[in-house]
């Protein structure tokens, strides 16, 4: 192998880290429970209307 090749590992993921790493203060918080509910509420109306 030579010297200069670039065989990826942490340096490819390193923008990513970067990006998810870093929070926006002014961006709206979700609980994780109000995300599942919502799923959950959706997924009983699918299942009423396939029955109507």
């Amino acid at each position: 192998m030579s010297r200069g090749q670039n065989t990826g590992g942490l340096m490819s993921s390193a923008g990513l880290v970067r990006y998810f790493d870093s929070e926006d203060r002014n961006a709206p918080q979700i609980d994780p429970r109000t995300v599942v509910a919502f799923g959950v509420m959706f997924g009983l109306l699918v299942m009423v209307l396939n029955v109507v």
